[in-house]
Formats: C-alpha cells, structure tokens, sequence
C-alpha cells in the first residue's frame, strides 16, 4: 500500500511542477510567454488546466472606472513616441486591444 502511494505521488508532483511552471511563464511579457509556449508540446494542453491558469494570470486589476495605467508607445511611423500621460484631460482617448490580422 505505502509503495502503491509512492508510485503514485511521482505523477501528481510532476503534474504540479508543470502546472507551477507554466503559472510562472504566463505572468512573463506576451514576448517571452510565447517564447516559452513554443516548446510547449501539444498534448500538454490536453493534461493541464491551460485556459483557468492563462485567464486568471491575464486577468489584471484594473476594474471600470479605474484610471489606465500610463504607458508609452511607438507611432505608426515609428518617428516618436506616444504618451498616454500626454493627452490627460486635453482629450479624450480610446484604447483599442486586438489583432487585425
């Protein structure tokens, strides 16, 4: 019986592992996160609970209402930068998320 549990606890610990390890790489930049998901094989995603583990690590803090947190951004024509800061009060500024690919 005790041999049975130790066999059995091998699995379940590299289970765990697995699921630390990939909770660890989805709080990383989306650069570095896909990076790591390259070598991620397939059936894994069958084994681990990928989409609870990748909607609370992307989930933020923000809630509506609050104010967006201040960032910086290339322009279209990459010969500036842009500030969010930077249109504070003088206008108003929609943040669009998404691929249109």
């Amino acid at each position: 019986m005790v041999r049975a549990l130790k066999l059995a606890a091998v699995p379940v610990a590299l289970w765990v592992l697995l699921v630390g390890v990939l909770a660890i790489a989805m709080r990383q930049p989306p650069e570095t996160f896909g990076r790591f998901m390259s070598y991620v094989p397939g059936p894994a995603m069958k084994i681990l609970p990928f989409q609870k583990l990748y909607m609370h690590a992307r989930a933020g803090r923000l809630r509506p209402g609050d104010r967006a947190p201040d960032f910086t951004l290339q322009s279209p024509d990459r010969k500036q930068q842009v500030q969010l800061s930077a249109f504070q009060r003088k206008q108003p500024v929609v943040l669009v998320f998404g691929s249109y690919t």
